[in-house]
């Protein structure tokens, strides 16, 4: 069946045709009226490619228009006659730029009613950019509608001078999750009117910890609302929530689940670790025209590699979490402007960034969560245009590059880290075409070009070129001669080429499950309770910075007076106490929490932890050292 057919059959589906993709193929009668069937949708598709037959209002249709829509993108066509038409919840999964704004936020628009003063639509998003990026954008599309009201409230700036604009209510509030909280419990806002509840980046929001605060929120909505949740992939905790919060709610996919973006290519490039950012200047050498994110793992690395960047010439900055507020705009306005070729930024510090015409997403270091990767890379080929998501790995990594491959549905090539010759004959070429398009001002250059041609009398026109180009291209001929090669060849492991085949299964099984981020979970306690001011954000923000890893998956925060309790993946918890015991800067412990008056044991060899099962340890020399790092942790402390 070709592509077309598949689409026909899908708006069959979405207009009340009892057709299923399984029934065609088992029912013969089915099989029969197939085509007669897929030519009638696929005219009804056809059909349904303006926005003005998506019954959107003259004022709504007006202001698209002026801001340069021409046909919905693919989730817009399916979202918003779905969010008009139809009563139950929606669950849409779809990459990042591919026009979720519009997709809720015209329909949204279209059905709220400007004359009440009441909060009709929450939408919820996980970051500040993200939060102020979604109301301009309803701000534009609402510029012809009478009596609309919208207001975002968000952290990082004056929560007096928000409550100001909330004296009157507005019909749409766009809030990150904290400070709509802090404005709830000083009763400035009242959600009892809200009929539309819009969960933006979902899984954003879940890894950014704000599972706690997301469940107060929908428990402080009316039962009877509409919930409306987008998200890029579809973690276990976003399914709990719509199990818990949803009701009867439907699914939107637009492309594979939990996959990367069509529009995007995956690359990488092999080499020493010690020779990353040598690989890294070579990959922007060679795109001269690049304007992208480089991906760090911590704030100190990402400090270090702008650093080293602006150092070597490039026009370049970091982002990350040590950055004031003020820090943080400006750097972000300069990047926009594209005053910054490069932002150097840790996946923390950029989410929810509103940047347009990416070229390059470059991962210095491969993230530990695929749902990470699928994350960065969908900041470049946005808007039907064309990206490259670039990755930087060593020999040890390759195993995690499939694993990637599988997870995205995406094919990687492997491409050779260019030579210094490659990369002086590409800028070289970049110089001339710059020259060839460059635009001339008769007027004012007329006055100084007879001097410029008498100056320049005595030389040839093949000496002229010769002297344009080395101006400009002596830097890197001199920087490149003589450069070694950064490619390294793929040799097997002979230890590994040894070993019999049941032995790597084995091992290639631990390592997947190890590195799932998936099974069993584990309580931990750590002495940092509401009496020292302890908050959700401020625990997950203190791991972060112990143990330098995003990745370790926290969930179930419970705040007690004197401890926080939380859960953890068995295989990151040995990793999160060894952090701790290490860091000679954090007065706080970190323990596997009690259940009852049986401690809950572990095996250090196997990860295997026991809780309430009755079962022994399966050495008492694990226990033994158990109790040894116990003693070790209580005389550092004193």
């Amino acid at each position: 069946m070709s592509p077309f057919a598949f689409v026909g059959l899908h708006v069959l589906n979405n207009n009340k045709f009892n057709y299923t993709n399984q029934n065609l193929y088992n029912d013969k009668l089915y099989k029969k009226n197939l085509r007669a069937d897929t030519d009638q949708a696929c005219k009804h598709y056809i059909f349904m490619t303006t926005f003005e037959n998506l019954g959107l209002s003259n004022e709504l249709i007006t202001a698209v228009g002026g801001l340069g829509f021409e046909n919905p993108m693919p989730v817009q066509e399916q979202v918003i006659p779905f969010v008009m038409n139809e009563t139950c919840d929606l669950i849409a999964l779809a990459q990042t730029g591919t026009g979720k704004t519009a997709a809720f936020g015209l329909p949204l628009l279209n059905l709220i009613n400007n004359e009440k003063k009441q909060i009709q639509v929450l939408i919820l998003s996980p970051t500040r950019e993200l939060c102020i990026q979604i109301s301009n954008d309803l701000k534009n599309y609402s510029q012809y509608m009478t009596g609309t009201k919208i207001v975002p409230v968000y952290g990082g700036e004056s929560i007096v001078s928000q409550i100001r604009q909330l004296t009157e209510q507005p019909q749409i509030l766009v809030a990150t999750p904290g400070r709509l909280i802090d404005l709830i419990n000083r009763k400035k806002v009242r959600l009892d009117s809200v009929q539309f509840l819009v969960l933006d980046e979902a899984d954003e929001m879940l890894n950014m910890g704000f599972q706690e605060d997301l469940e107060t929120i929908l428990q402080s909505v009316p039962d009877e609302r509409r919930t409306l949740l987008f998200s890029a992939t579809m973690p276990k905790e976003i399914e709990h929530i719509a199990q818990k919060y949803m009701n009867d709610s439907k699914s939107i996919s637009i492309g594979i689940r939990n996959s990367g973006s069509d529009n995007v290519e995956h690359v990488y490039y092999t080499v020493q670790a010690s020779n990353r950012y040598l690989a890294l200047k070579r990959i922007v050498d060679i795109n001269p025209d690049i304007y992208g994110i480089v991906f760090c793992r911590t704030r100190q690395e990402t400090k270090e590699v702008a650093e080293k960047l602006m150092r070597d010439g490039y026009n370049a900055d970091a982002l990350h979490g040590d950055l004031s507020q003020p820090q943080r705009d400006s750097v972000m306005n300069k990047f926009r402007i594209r005053n910054l070729q490069i932002l150097v930024a840790t996946d923390v510090a950029a989410r929810g960034l509103d940047v347009n015409d990416l070229t390059h997403v470059i991962n210095y270091n491969l993230p530990d969560d695929v749902e990470i990767y699928t994350h960065r890379s969908g900041r470049t080929g946005r808007a039907n245009k064309k990206g490259i998501s670039v990755s930087i790995i060593h020999t040890r990594e390759h195993n995690r590059i499939r694993e990637i491959e599988r997870m995205v549905k995406k094919t990687f090539t492997k491409e050779n880290v260019p030579s210094g010759l490659d990369i002086c004959k590409r800028q070289l070429f970049y110089l001339i075409e710059r020259m060839e398009h460059v635009q001339i001002n008769d007027e004012q250059i007329d006055q100084f070009l007879p001097h410029v041609l008498k100056k320049l009398e005595y030389l040839q026109k093949e000496d002229i070129i010769r002297r344009f180009v080395s101006l400009e291209f002596n830097r890197f001929l001199d920087y490149y001669k003589n450069a070694a090669d950064l490619n390294i060849t793929d040799k097997p492991n002979r230890n590994e080429h040894q070993k019999s085949k049941k032995e790597r299964n084995c091992e290639n099984r631990s390592k997947r499950e190890k590195t799932s981020k998936r099974g069993q979970r584990i309580r931990m306690k750590i002495n940092f309770g509401a009496r020292q001011n302890a908050s959700p954000r401020a625990i997950l923000g203190l791991i972060n910075d112990v143990t330098n890893d995003k990745s370790i998956n926290i969930n179930n925060i419970e705040i007690s007076d004197k401890f926080t309790f939380f859960d953890v993946f068995i295989d990151q918890s040995e990793q999160l106490i060894n952090a701790f015991y290490r860091n000679n800067r954090t007065p706080f412990d970190i323990d596997i929490a009690k259940e009852g008056k049986k401690r809950i044991q572990y095996q250090n060899t196997e990860s295997n932890f026991y809780a309430n099962t009755g079962k022994r340890a399966k050495s008492s020399k694990l226990q033994r050292n158990s109790r040894r790092r116990k003693s070790r942790m209580n005389k550092k402390r004193f």
